[in-house]
């Protein structure tokens, strides 16, 4: 028995039949008319040397035959569609799709996005903000930031900065809060995202570093980090913040961190993007930005001392 494959034009025939289980269907999706589908199918039959559908009054049913083509004409096509949008992706060198979590996009690339489009007016630059994983291939997206433990050696990855934590608040409340110690009278602020982590970055974990042991099960708590901070820029506390989050707030004085101690999180933020396309004018044009941005956080590391969260939790 020969492996020669068919038609191409009649197995897209065939897939977009079984997909819709209509010949009629089928032919309107594919802008041929129901005659022209149906002598593909026919050929595609003759060819394999038996049917592919039965032929029902007023519907068609897939035979065993076609039950068994139909997975993989549908995958097969699917890697089709896909491989050719990534080819044609590859001339467009004026559009950046850029993937990161909520409070990432919130806090730290929408309120620069106009200082990259004056550096790059070349660029458009698109956000896509969730925590799902990115699959660059099904989701057209160029570059993925995350904040996670791991990283996947089948990507280009590169740390983007070394993520601290440190209790963050209002330039009024931090008149009434002069030392550590005084954390127990103002209330605390969760950001619950830090204790995801295989070693939590959380209060405990920053008290502890200090030498303390408060009550720290009040307060209000935020699953996400930028909501945390929003609540804390608002009076609400004091929040455990992340420094690559908090930049601009604490630049432009709307938030302070007068205490040392930084606790540095196991987890950080990553550049990723598909091995090979970080030489791509748009990515690497837009990575050298990000990193040239994030430098600037490091001036708040000044005059701080930093503990890891993994020694701190290993003293435990």
């Amino acid at each position: 028995m020969s492996d020669r494959l068919p038609s191409l034009t009649a197995l897209r025939a065939f897939e977009a039949a079984a997909r819709h289980m209509s010949f009629a269907q089928a032919a309107a999706e594919l802008f041929v008319t129901p005659a022209a589908l149906s002598y593909q199918i026919k050929s595609l039959e003759t060819d394999l040397g038996q049917p592919l559908f039965r032929r029902l009054n007023r519907a068609v049913e897939l035979t065993e035959a076609g039950r068994t083509l139909a997975p993989g004409t549908a995958d097969g096509f699917a890697a089709l569609a896909m491989a050719w949008r990534q080819a044609r992706r590859l001339n467009d060198t004026g559009v950046l799709t850029v993937t990161a979590g909520p409070a990432f996009t919130s806090k730290w690339l929408a309120p620069r996005m106009y200082d990259f489009a004056q550096a790059h007016p070349e660029i458009e630059l698109r956000f896509a903000a969730g925590l799902r994983i990115a699959d660059f291939d099904r989701d057209e997206v160029d570059v993925a930031i995350r904040f996670g433990v791991d990283a996947d050696p089948a990507l280009f990855t590169a740390p983007l900065i070394k993520e601290w934590i440190t209790p963050m608040m209002t330039p009024t409340l931090a008149e009434h809060v002069k030392s550590p110690d005084d954390l127990a009278s103002v209330p605390l602020i969760h950001d619950e995202s830090l204790a995801a982590f295989r070693t939590p970055s959380d209060w405990p974990i920053w008290l502890k570093g200090a030498g303390l042991s408060l009550d720290t099960s009040h307060g209000p708590r935020f699953s996400q980090a930028d909501h945390a901070l929003d609540a804390a820029m608002a009076g609400a506390g004091v929040v455990l913040g992340r420094v690559s989050l908090a930049t601009r707030a604490l630049q432009a004085g709307r938030l302070v961190a007068p205490f040392a101690l930084g606790v540095v999180t196991e987890a950080q933020f990553r550049f990723v993007c598909p091995k090979g396309t970080e030489t791509r004018p748009q990515v690497a044009a837009f990575k050298d930005w990000v990193f040239s941005e994030i430098a600037a956080s490091a001036a708040f590391e000044d005059g701080r001392r930093f503990i890891l969260a993994t020694d701190l939790a290993a003293s435990s």
